[in-house]
């Protein structure tokens, strides 16, 4: 007989999956009036934050497979948020630049970050919200891969 499987109700990646639903309902609820999706906020904040970057480093830091990217760059550069340059030395690579006017939409929308992040805090407790992402963080280094 096999060991019977941990309820759902105590299942880490059910309780990730949940936690992610509960954390993303106040995201989308900003993001609806950005004109940008979930993954394209990751893509600008990754950029306002490191700067340019190759389109492979860029799909690791947003957790985007590469064709999902290529496509969300494509629409970015469309809506003037991004800008795409093939590199100089490595003609192959893309490299990937938030413009002005996706700055913009970071900057238009940073009051609101900061809410969510002080609703969080405040349901976690300020110990608890740095805790929660030390866990995590350690959980993404030690992955099976």
């Amino acid at each position: 007989m096999s060991a019977q499987l941990p309820s759902t109700a105590r299942s880490l990646p059910f309780a990730l999956l949940r936690a992610r639903e509960g954390v993303m309902v106040s995201a989308r609820a900003m993001l609806a009036d950005t004109g940008v999706t979930e993954q394209q906020w990751r893509v600008l904040r990754v950029l306002a934050e490191f700067g340019a970057m190759d389109s492979q480093t860029l799909a690791n830091r947003t957790c985007l497979l590469m064709p999902s990217l290529t496509r969300m760059t494509t629409t970015l550069r469309g809506k003037g948020l991004i800008s795409q340059q093939r590199d100089s030395l490595d003609r192959r690579r893309h490299i990937n630049a938030i413009t002005q006017e996706g700055q913009q939409v970071i900057d238009d929308n940073a009051d609101r970050v900061f809410e969510l992040v002080s609703t969080f805090q405040a349901i976690l407790g300020e110990d608890g919200y740095e805790q929660i992402l030390d866990l995590l963080a350690r959980l993404d280094a030690g992955a099976p891969r």
